[in-house]
């Protein structure tokens, strides 16, 4: 097996596995050398198994970057329409759920399956369980795994972050971009659930009611599911908005987005004899009702309750004040916040501007996609930006 490469890239996953095809179809010699045993993994348990594995809508808006623009050129030039131009050229079945979001008819497999043969396309070699100790740099760049040094003239990190680390996700990629004089910036997790305690514990105990909701972290606002947890606060609109929320700060949830402030109050002029928790178990799940009703302390008849206390409590059911103390961590996040920094690249070519031939693509990179197949869009997208410049 020859050593000598144009160019070595380090993680087959999403970005690694696109950024080798594109590279190989042009000409290139690629080596991609993965520490699983198989590639693609974290693709194979995406979208419950069926990959999320892009959103038609994905535009820079929706991530999250020390950098905001950084992420539009290599979006504006490998859209979801020309990934899902790929998928359908392999005769692979898909859907589009809720709010733009494409999966596999069948299975995630297909997605990992579709990349492998775009590498072949292009003679990649592939080699899965190359555990790498050591990154050094003269004239080109020499990896040494456990099999052997291979070397080449480009690297490219797509090794990820930290999130889901029973995955074997860890913070390679930042520990490599540092030995190269790369900044990064300071990795957290998003994505995931966030943790309650002191006086809010007491929404644990309905641990599996869900209802659609308003929710606001730092004024960004996802209107999707919340589910209450045995630890906290998850779903879709909590998983969003703990990519903007920060330690300490609160977390806002509209628990009636379809009715105004003066729902209470409206509900009194038409039923007077009803009660707040009447009309909460109308508008929500009954455990959650109870425990709102209990929590705004509002009894007896609407008929008896001022205005004022009837508004009043609209506008806290519009506004509800969470304070979680934590998130579940890189445990349970589904990506990272922060990685690379974006300063430290060309978003043309994701290219490190102080050190020629290195390069970073995917999640190791700060830029962080919504939920819904945004990180996927994002993987496609730097890994083709910098596959066209190797």
């Amino acid at each position: 097996m020859p050593t000598s490469y144009d160019a070595i890239i380090l993680g087959a996953g999403a970005a690694g596995l696109m950024c080798a095809a594109r590279a190989g179809q042009r000409g290139k010699r690629v080596l991609v050398l993965e520490r699983a045993e198989k590639p693609g993994k974290k693709i194979l348990i995406s979208g419950g198994g069926r990959c999320n594995f892009t959103n038609i809508g994905a535009g820079p808006t929706n991530y999250l970057s020390a950098n905001p623009h950084f992420a539009k050129s290599a979006l504006a030039r490998y859209t979801a329409r020309d990934f899902l131009d790929l998928v359908e050229s392999y005769g692979i079945a898909w859907h589009e759920k809720t709010l733009g979001q494409l999966f596999c008819d069948s299975s995630a497999k297909q997605i990992v399956e579709m990349l492998l043969e775009e590498c072949a396309k292009g003679d990649v070699t592939v080699r899965c369980s190359e555990e790498v100790t050591s990154v050094a740099h003269g004239d080109g760049f020499a990896v040494t795994t456990q099999t052997g040094t291979y070397t080449a003239p480009a690297l490219v990190i797509a090794t990820g972050g930290p999130s889901i680390p029973k995955m074997g996700a860890t913070g390679f990629a930042y520990d490599l971009a540092r030995q190269f004089g790369l900044k990064v910036v300071e990795p957290r997790p998003a994505l995931v659930p966030l943790t309650l305690g002191g006086e809010e514990v007491l929404f644990r105990d309905i641990s599996g009611v869900s209802a659609p909701v308003v929710a606001t972290a730092n004024k960004t606002r996802f209107a999707e599911a919340a589910l209450f947890t045995h630890r906290g606060l998850s779903g879709p609109a909590i998983l969003q908005a703990s990519s903007y929320w920060r330690p300490g700060e609160p977390l806002f949830v509209d628990f009636i987005p379809e009715r105004t402030a003066e729902w209470l109050m409206d509900a009194k002029r038409g039923n007077p004899r009803s009660g707040v928790r009447t009309q909460l178990r109308e508008a929500l799940p009954a455990r959650l009702a109870d425990i709102l009703a209990d929590k705004l302390g509002l009894d007896g008849d609407l008929g008896n309750l001022t205005d004022k206390a009837l508004r009043s409590a609209g506008e806290r059911l519009k506004r509800w004040t969470f304070h979680p103390n934590g998130t579940e961590g890189f445990a349970k996040a589904e990506v990272t916040v922060g990685g690379i920094s974006t300063a430290e690249l060309s978003s043309k070519t994701m290219q490190a501007k102080r050190f020629p031939g290195l390069y970073a693509i995917g999640e190791a990179v700060d830029v962080t996609g919504w939920l819904g197949g945004y990180n996927f869009q994002w993987a496609w997208a730097s890994g083709v930006a910098a596959g066209d410049a190797l």
